[in-house]
């Protein structure tokens, strides 16, 4: 949970000022600041990326989220990380979050959903069980986002007492929902992430409608292959402890030959994309999927399954 604040005005004809002081959370060195951020997966590689990004830090990586939230809390004193242990699938937990986020800062502006589970390799391996637990965390968090966080980033406040504190005198915010290429495509791992992944994206697409006159965006990110620092050595087959595959599925001649950029991503690659649409340099994108795979899926969309 990142908390720091920011708001945009609005001009005679309610149109949002796009050169309001305070309207976009990115300074003219490109960092983030500003607002009130939820994200959900931070200790996976990928929510870890975000949470940097959103936090405006160049720190490096830890497993231990009690050690990263503290290395950014000394590095930027005027970004508070906060560890925020609940069940993301949970509607009762969600709605708790968002008080105790309301109580404390007043102001909700981004909800990153990077929680995500592959589930096993194959239809034979896969239970009724294992497919419910990757709908819940790959598309029933995102759910409870669209439900329950718009109302909070709706609340203005006036200027906090904290660092970086500025009023939010405008209803406004923004929700990223990291999926993956599987939200399109088929066979990107088993059945259990293929139809959770386009479930992910459904709830974006119906988020769209449901949004309007919120002042609420949310959007889609879709990763390929990113590599998470896990390979096959001791790795799960059952994929119930990982977010997306590891890259080392695919050899370094066969992401030469899939991928346009003909190398795996990294996980501040997908970071910087979600610091893009939390941010007002996105004013304009809703109901987008934005695909991370380095071109893989429109160069060769046939080989893109693993």
């Amino acid at each position: 949970m990142s908390a720091r604040d920011g708001t945009n005005g609005t001009g005679a004809n309610g149109q949002v000022e796009m050169d309001s002081d305070h309207f976009s959370p990115y300074r003219p060195d490109g960092k983030l600041y500003g607002f009130v951020c939820v994200v959900t997966g931070a200790t996976h590689p990928v929510g870890m990326a975000i949470t940097l990004e959103l936090a405006a830090c160049d720190v490096a990586s830890s497993e231990d989220y009690t050690s990263l939230a503290a290395e950014i809390n000394k590095a930027h004193p005027n970004t508070k990380v906060i560890g925020y242990p609940y069940k993301f699938a949970n509607e009762e937990d969600t709605l708790t979050l968002i008080d105790d986020v309301l109580n404390a800062w007043g102001r909700l502006d981004v909800w990153v959903a990077s929680s995500g589970l592959l589930g096993p390799p194959s239809l034979e391996e896969t239970s009724p069980d294992d497919l419910q637990k990757c709908f819940e965390a790959n598309s029933m968090a995102p759910f409870f986002a669209l439900k329950y966080a718009p109302p909070a980033m709706a609340k203005t406040t006036s200027k906090g007492n904290y660092p970086n504190a500025a009023p939010k005198g405008q209803k406004y915010g923004s929700i990223v929902v990291v999926s993956s290429v599987a939200s399109t495509y088929g066979g990107c791992w088993g059945p259990c992430f293929t139809m959770s992944s386009h479930a992910a994206l459904g709830v974006v697409r119906a988020g769209v409608a449901t949004l309007k006159g919120t002042g609420v965006r949310i959007n889609c990110i879709s990763p390929g292959q990113i590599d998470v620092g896990v390979d096959l050595q001791g790795f799960d087959m059952r994929g119930l402890s990982s977010q997306l595959p590891p890259a080392s599925l695919q050899s370094e001649k066969a992401q030469r030959e899939h991928i346009g950029l003909e190398r795996a991503g990294l996980p501040q690659e997908v970071g910087r994309v979600a610091g893009f649409l939390a941010s007002g340099f996105s004013s304009y994108i809703t109901g987008a999927n934005l695909v991370v795979d380095g071109g893989a899926s429109v160069m060769n969309p046939l080989t893109v399954p693993i």
